[in-house]
């Protein structure tokens, strides 16, 4: 039986930790406002306070394709900080387990398709993330690390590309979808007749819920305690043209839509496998429908807009 009350999540103010809140209010969230985590200090006197039992690590500087190749060199840094001082001070305070999340752009850009957990330290990840991708390799490095040598539970645990409610939703620094919202809504409010989006919009990806990903890490804590990664995404997939086109649909606004096909796409396609996940007992249809998750944060965007993170 694991207390509400004994977790303690980092990055908590985030998407996924907005996501959890609501459905355990009893645990402990902290945000980089509450503690600097590149510090080990910081990370030190977060764990004496709270003397949790578990945590689950969301913590991480993130960002969206042209976030990643600008700041290649800080996006490493300062993300193995604030895993190896988490981890570290988790083993230090006894933490019982820690599930971190880590993100499928670990995965080796010639990795074969669907992507399954064995392939992530067979190759270099895309050179479009590759600074974040290799500090979150070394998340998963350190956890088994720590589990051969000093017996710790630490647990990863491997999404694909995220959405929902709380989201950050910058234009240049966020993830395809919250950056999408944005920018069509802005069109839209601002009356314009045609906008830029980077890339062909050809691309392939599979898009999980911020509710669902909170829903599973909560059934890792309680279900997996694996050395490995273990893939939790949500594997239909959907074109960011198809994704673009829902969201004009959610919005009520139509403009002509210019593709920059000399910006950058990323991959044209990476399809994971969450065999490893339901083999778990965690069923497909536990999934929330895709339309339905893009139109709840779409309608969550609209009744917050402007307060939100990003804008």
């Amino acid at each position: 039986m694991i207390n509400e009350e004994d977790i303690l999540v980092t990055g908590g103010t985030g998407m996924v930790g907005f996501a959890l809140k609501n459905i355990i209010p009893g645990a402990q969230f902290v945000g980089s406002k509450d503690y600097d985590l590149t510090q080990e200090q910081q990370v030190s006197k977060m764990l004496t306070y709270y003397k949790p039992k578990y945590i689950v690590h969301l913590a991480a500087k993130v960002g969206g394709i042209k976030a990643n190749i600008d700041n290649v060199g800080s996006f490493f840094y300062d993300n193995i900080k604030i895993n190896s001082n988490v981890l570290e001070q988790s083993r230090l305070h006894k933490v019982e387990k820690v599930v971190s999340l880590l993100s499928t752009c670990i995965y080796p850009h010639s990795a074969k398709y669907p992507l399954t957990e064995n392939q992530i330290h067979l190759g270099a990840p895309h050179f479009s993330n590759f600074g974040y991708a290799y500090a979150k390799r070394m998340l998963d490095v350190q956890s088994r690390a720590y589990r051969q040598q000093y017996n710790c539970n630490f647990i990863t645990a491997v999404p694909n590309n995220l959405f929902g409610e709380n989201d950050n939703f910058h234009l240049q620094n966020s993830h395809v979808i919250p950056a999408l919202i944005r920018k069509i809504y802005d069109a839209k409010i601002n009356g314009k007749s045609k906008i830029n989006l980077w890339g062909t919009g050809e691309p392939l990806r599979e898009f999980t819920y911020s509710k669902d990903v909170a829903k599973i890490l909560l059934f890792l804590l309680k279900k997996y305690n694996g050395v490995g990664p273990i893939n939790i995404g949500n594997t239909n997939e959907y074109s960011i043209k198809y994704v673009v086109d829902e969201i004009f649909k959610i919005f009520e606004y139509e403009c002509e839509v210019f593709w920059d096909t000399k910006k950058p796409s990323g991959q044209y396609k990476k399809p994971s496998c969450n065999d490893n996940l339901t083999s778990l007992g965690w069923e497909k249809n536990n999934y929330t429908n895709f339309d339905i998750a893009l139109k709840k944060t779409c309608e969550w965007f609209i009744i917050n807009y402007p307060n939100i993170r990003g804008v």
